[in-house]
């Protein structure tokens, strides 16, 4: 039986490019998927079993998530200024709770030799960054990091890929991944 974070990780990648081919079965989508909510964010999908996102590395339980995964987890949503300056509302995935879903260790366990674990977030374009896991961690701050799926009520665009980081609080948008297809928990070399 696959979690609910693995079923949303893996609807995210693949089903806005499915969606175009035709393959979308709302009878299945229906029957899976009771809630408003998992509807409407499956109703622009085609296959939800696609792998979207992998969620690996050190002390996590290794997670491959689908749309259908992805779309049965808590959303939330925020405005920030896109990469062109424009206000935008963008919804998704809080990364906290996703990386608290497989295990990463936040709160009163990161400490000590835990503190030099962090996140490599990587791109289907090769694209990688970086982030200090107490960035993340709502212990050591307030911020929000959103994996999101959606910008102003719609799916991403085709540049955008299915998943994308969003970083409201950051001046530059370096950090804004798109085309988001892995989540890696990784050690600073000592």
């Amino acid at each position: 039986m696959l979690s609910a974070a693995r079923v949303f990780g893996l609807i995210l990648f693949a089903l806005p490019a499915l969606s175009a081919y035709g393959q979308t079965n709302e009878k299945l989508l229906a029957a899976r998927f009771a809630g408003p909510c998992c509807q409407e964010r499956l109703a622009a999908y085609g296959r939800t079993d696609e792998k979207l996102l992998v969620i690996a590395g050190e002390g996590v339980r290794a997670t491959e998530l689908s749309a259908a995964d992805l779309a049965k987890l808590p959303h939330r949503t925020v405005r920030a200024k896109d990469h062109d300056g424009e206000e935008a509302t963008f919804e998704g995935i809080e990364l906290y709770d996703l990386l608290k879903s497989v295990g990463v260790p936040f709160g009163t366990r990161l400490r000590g030799d835990k503190l030099s674990l962090f996140l490599l977030v990587e791109a289907a374009d090769g694209y990688k960054v970086v982030f200090a896991l107490p960035e993340i961690d709502k212990a050591f701050t307030d911020r929000v990091i959103l994996l999101a799926d959606r910008r102003n009520g719609k799916h991403l665009s085709a540049a955008e890929g299915n998943l994308r980081l969003v970083v409201p609080d950051e001046k530059r948008h370096a950090r804004w991944v798109r085309q988001v297809v892995r989540l890696s928990i990784r050690r600073s070399p000592s």
